[in-house]
């Protein structure tokens, strides 16, 4: 997807230089009243409108990026300190609730590690099944004794998982870039291509200059690396899931979760 976004760019691109190239040559030849100057002004001012827009949106997919980061630490934090509280349940729960924490750490990875955007959605929905059974055993053991602080203890950290869980979804799944911005963006880049090659033709060159291409490559670039921050399924940028993979790794040792794990607690 993103190579396409890349080559499509180049060409529309060069395309949107090539048609104001041929109209500035037809304008020229058929009058010579068209002022360099004025029509610099011009492209000058629609190419940093468009370089605004590109700045604009990059900040966007880069705050989402950052974004992603914190809640990978957070949902670790989160589990970790649900793992820690499970001892307080009584067994077979404590055992059951357990052995699903690790599924759930195991799921979660899968899900961020997917190359498909169905595995990923796979993966979200075996996670809100292994939450709902957390959340029913706990339930469970709350009604044994309402007043139980312990209960209470664990049921907020389960609910902080699933609060982490749910914003995690909405960051990575849901908060892609808006089409309208994609379509002021791309309105832009052609005009602002247009107004290159049209100036171009008005200061009389007779052919292409040769930094078509370069001016072609910059710009598609920059678009694609923006589609790829938005697309966290995207194998050029991943997210870093090592919070979650050391959770991991203590679980299946038996031992505590990692101090950073469980500072929620």
């Amino acid at each position: 997807m993103v190579w396409v976004i890349f080559v499509a760019t180049i060409i529309v691109v060069v395309l949107a230089i090539e048609a104001g190239f041929r109209l500035g040559r037809r304008v020229r030849q058929r009058s010579e009243d068209e002022k360099e100057a004025a029509v610099s002004a011009i492209a000058g001012a629609i190419l940093a409108l468009a370089g605004f827009m590109l700045a604009f949106t990059f900040g966007i997919s880069s705050d989402r990026l950052n974004d992603r980061k914190t809640l990978v630490r957070d949902e670790a934090n989160a589990i970790g300190t649900a793992w820690l509280r499970a001892d307080f349940l009584p067994e077979p729960d404590r055992a059951e609730a357990k052995g699903l924490l690790r599924k759930y750490v195991a799921d979660r990875l899968d899900a961020a590690q997917a190359h498909d955007l169905n595995q990923v959605q796979k993966g979200v929905g075996e996670s809100s099944r292994i939450q709902h059974q957390l959340w029913d055993t706990a339930v469970k053991n709350a009604r044994k004794d309402m007043n139980s602080d312990v209960a209470a203890l664990y049921i907020e950290s389960l609910n902080e998982l699933i609060n982490i869980h749910t914003l995690r979804v909405a960051v990575a799944l849901h908060a892609q870039i808006p089409g309208i911005i994609w379509l002021v963006l791309y309105a832009l880049v052609i005009l602002g291509m247009m107004a290159t090659g049209y100036q171009t033709a008005i200061t009389g060159s007779a052919r292409r200059s040769r930094a078509v291409s370069l001016l072609a490559l910059s710009f598609s670039l920059v678009i694609a690396l923006i589609a790829v921050l938005d697309r966290p399924e995207s194998d050029f940028i991943r997210v870093p899931q090592k919070p979650l993979t050391d959770l991991q790794a203590s679980m299946a040792a038996g031992g505590e979760a990692p101090l950073d794990a469980g500072q929620g607690r």
